[in-house]
């Protein structure tokens, strides 16, 4: 794997963490994918505040994909950048389409744990570019999560992506977390991303930077709800509440909301 698709460990070592813990989620998957690949991470990509932190972030978006699913019944579930992420358990497909899409060779290792169904399909394609999206016949409703991917990407491709999405779909939904232009910029020398080889990645400082003619901007979401933080307790909770939920966190980590209108 290239060092940004070697990158998806690290979530998955998060969420693999948290859910040994019993705190923010339950991810069976991820502890069996963690157990069996054994990837060696190292420096501040097994810190346990990240693990703490994956673990929130990824069930902030289930909470959200879930209200959004419930709202939109006939709606297509599209999850951009899904690595070896265990969402589609975790939430559940019901009635809905689902669609998990990554570089063909994360795929070709998520089909090794993961298996299709009528109703959830696995779909080698690059954000970046559009091709993959022929492969979705739908074209109504879209519900989209992007965890852990904008900050691969540059603004204008970016904006590319969307574009791309609303041109297939008369409606769209979209929760992307992004970093901020200082996190990118800190980025380049102290990031857990750096422990598998990343350096070049990119952030904004307005949501509006992602907007086109029909995707707009809805609003900011709380990256870490003090519900979560709440299953912490003492000494644990004071840390992570500074590392990940203070003012510091926030010119580092943002959390947006996008429709088309």
């Amino acid at each position: 794997m290239n060092s940004v698709n070697k990158t998806l460990y690290i979530p998955l070592y998060g969420k693999a963490d948290v859910s040994r813990k019993g705190i923010f989620l339950e991810d069976k998957k991820a502890e069996e994918i963690w157990e069996a690949e054994g990837f060696a991470l190292k420096g501040k990509s097994k810190s346990k505040w990240l693990a703490y932190y994956m673990g929130v972030r990824s069930a902030v978006f289930d909470e959200w994909l879930k209200q959004q699913m419930a709202d939109a019944p006939n709606a297509v579930v599209i999850h951009i950048g899904c690595g070896m992420d265990s969402r589609v358990i975790r939430v559940g497909t019901e009635n809905h389409k689902w669609y998990d899409v990554d570089f063909s060779e994360v795929i070709e290792e998520r089909k090794r744990y993961y298996t299709e169904s009528d109703n959830y399909k696995m779909i080698a394609g690059d954000a970046r570019e559009s091709k993959w999206l022929s492969s979705i016949k739908e074209t109504q409703y879209a519900i989209v999560v992007m965890e852990g991917v904008s900050m691969y990407l540059t603004v204008d491709e970016m904006r590319n992506l969307a574009d791309s999405l609303c041109t297939h779909f008369e409606n769209l939904m979209l929760l992307v977390d992004c970093y901020t232009s200082f996190a990118a910029k800190m980025s380049k020398r102290r990031n857990p991303i750096n422990d598998v080889g990343v350096t070049e990645v990119y952030g904004i400082d307005n949501p509006q930077a992602y907007q086109n003619g029909e995707l707009t901007f809805v609003k900011e979401h709380t990256m870490i709800p003090k519900k979560y933080k709440d299953e912490l307790r003492g000494f644990e909770r004071f840390v992570f509440a500074k590392l990940y939920a203070g003012s510091f966190s926030r010119k580092l980590y943002r959390l947006f909301e996008y429709k088309k209108k």
